[in-house]
């Protein structure tokens, strides 16, 4: 959905500054349409769409609510070649959604030459496959480095300048203050969502990041010559607005914040250009994924990429960037405490919860169950496909059908109703919590009714039987863990998860009455509605409702007496 509010892009000191300082550039020419491409013969569709209301928020996919079951691929997946590997690692993880790397240096190696032969042949493949794809634009930033961009513009200096230290030396970063930079790199970015018009009338295409992990490392903002007249003059008035400022210059306003809050806006200004500019020739979805800063520990400035859409300026990116419709947390956090806190920090009324990268490695997937309990519109772990690349420590030690089996488990209890699950996650919502690191139980408050949630526990009893100390529970293959849970109506729930015990109660409210479960069904679903399967009752319900790694989705129905 495109954003209806627009805001000026820059302070007029900061535009006179621009044009001052690279009045003698080499510009790149200006952006015509090219012809479009003949009738693919594909019947259009709807646009894709976020959509938001009383702080929850769907994508919408064909007119209807879409749960992005997401895999990422590695970085130099991005090549015919390669896509065979890539593919067989989607089916194996049961996958709707890939995100894929386009660079510009692939698709305009010589200035003005565009070539889109890959794009081509990767929505082609999609389509045949029935998966979605989100495009991911590696362009003036790849994780803070111009490491994709073309040659003729990293090997440019003069014409694409990099940051500049306080000392007057060079950064490996470009400037997010340099016009020819961003004019160049938005060239490209139109050509591409152009052509993607002209071949994708039925959307394969669900959504477009717009670079990729931005900010800088190591230095806090850019001291040019542009940046430094900027930075002295006035701060924006669209910022001051939103944060309730008065006016000022940037030091005046933000104390020692400064340095940091005018590297996001300048970083953020010139990512929600591109994106604005995108949309007015295919109005897609789009968003700019965030490296994150410690989501509770304090760091300074530098040492996580400054200017970003970390969690600490996204008020800033909102104000500067409104083409975008979300700002997502890019994830390799182990320990459940912090995982969870950056969950938090993008969950939120104006902001589309989206894990657009997430680790591979065995503590991961047990995060789906949290991330779809704070209403997340996808789940995307990072380089699942089999071209031979690992990122371990960081992740897996090997990609493997092994790795990826947790995973696909997880995505195994949605992906049948995948799109119930969306539209209830809008219409009702959700709660799902993910295995803590301690295996301590979690309450969650479901209104009338709680859900008391248990870990390392028999399905038949309870793990504190004394009489059973002496054959404790085996915790092997019991990580990954985690429960769903969907309101259908008052007293009526969808309850799935994995490794888990959901024993539900009565809230202090209705102190006092007895609670009993009326009914509880284990269903499927088909053809767009719940079909019975069996009652669940005796055993399988007198300890709770017991989920081991057999997929099962039940259907509660509480009652009191």
């Amino acid at each position: 959905m495109r954003p209806l509010i627009r805001s000026t892009i820059t302070s007029a000191a900061f535009a006179a500054a621009l044009l001052f300082a690279l009045g003698a550039c080499a510009q790149v020419p200006a952006y015509t349409e090219p012809s479009i491409a003949p009738d693919t013969g594909i019947a259009p569709a709807p646009l894709p769409q976020i959509v938001s209301q009383d702080g929850k928020h769907a994508l919408l996919v064909d007119g209807k609510p879409f749960l992005i079951l997401g895999m990422q691929a590695n970085n130099s997946s991005n090549y015919p070649a390669m896509l065979p590997d890539v593919w067989a690692g989607v089916e194996d993880l049961g996958a709707n959604t890939l995100q894929m790397p386009i660079a510009w240096e692939q698709v305009e190696p010589v200035e003005g030459e565009f070539d889109f032969s890959f794009l081509d042949t990767l929505v082609a493949e999609a389509r045949e496959r029935n998966v979605r794809l989100v495009l991911l634009w590696y362009g003036t930033w790849k994780n803070t480095s111009p490491g994709y961009v073309p040659s003729w513009v990293k090997l440019d200096n003069a014409r694409f300048p990099r940051m500049v230290t306080a000392e007057g030396e060079t950064h490996y970063v470009l400037s997010p203050n340099a016009e020819s930079t961003f004019e160049a790199d938005k060239r490209a970015f139109l050509e591409m969502m152009q052509h993607l018009k002209a071949i994708d009338p039925g959307h394969t295409v669900i959504m477009i990041q717009v670079q990729n992990e931005s900010g800088s490392y190591r230095l806090v903002r850019d001291h040019s010559e542009t940046a430094e007249a900027a930075f002295n003059g006035p701060v924006p008035d669209a910022l001051l607005s939103r944060l309730g400022k008065p006016p000022g210059t940037w030091r005046d306003v933000f104390g020692p914040d400064a340095d940091e809050y005018f590297q996001a806006w300048s970083v953020a200004s010139y990512i929600g250009r591109m994106a604005d500019a995108g949309r007015e020739i295919l109005d897609l979805p789009m968003y700019a994924n965030a490296a994150l800063r410690d989501p509770i520990d304090p760091q300074e400035p530098g040492s996580y990429a400054s200017g970003g859409p970390t969690h600490n300026v996204i008020d800033i990116w909102k104000a500067a960037a409104p083409a975008l419709d979300l700002l997502a947390p890019d994830i390799y956090i182990r320990e459940s405490r912090k995982y969870t806190a950056a969950l938090d920090h993008y969950d939120r009324a104006d902001n589309p919860l989206f894990v657009a990268e997430t680790g591979n490695n065995a503590d991961t997937p047990r995060f789906f169950f949290s991330t779809l309990g704070k209403g997340g519109i996808g789940f995307s772990p990072f380089g699942l496909d089999y071209t031979g690349y690992s990122n371990y420590p960081l992740g897996a030690k090997l990609m493997s059908p092994e790795a990826i089996e947790p995973f696909a488990a997880n995505y195994a209890l949605v992906s049948g109703a995948a799109s119930e699950w969306a539209r209830l996650a809008y219409e009702s919502g959700i709660w799902g919590v993910a295995r803590p690191d301690d295996d301590s139980a979690q309450l969650l408050n479901l209104g009338d009714w709680t859900a008391n949630i248990q870990y390392n526990e028999w399905q038949f009893g309870f793990s504190e039987w004394t009489w059973l100390a002496s054959d404790p529970i085996d915790k092997e293959g019991r990580s990954n863990a985690g429960a769903l849970i969907a309101r259908i109506d008052g007293d009526t729930f969808l309850v799935t998860g994995r490794n888990v015990r959901v024993s539900f109660g009565i809230d202090g409210k209705t102190e006092g009455t007895n609670f009993i479960y009326d009914k509880v069904e284990e269903v499927r679903f088909e053809n767009g509605e719940w079909k019975f399967v069996r009652l669940w009752n005796g055993d399988q319900v007198d300890y709770g409702l017991n989920l081991t790694d057999k997929p099962v989705t039940l259907r509660v129905s509480l009652a009191t007496y």
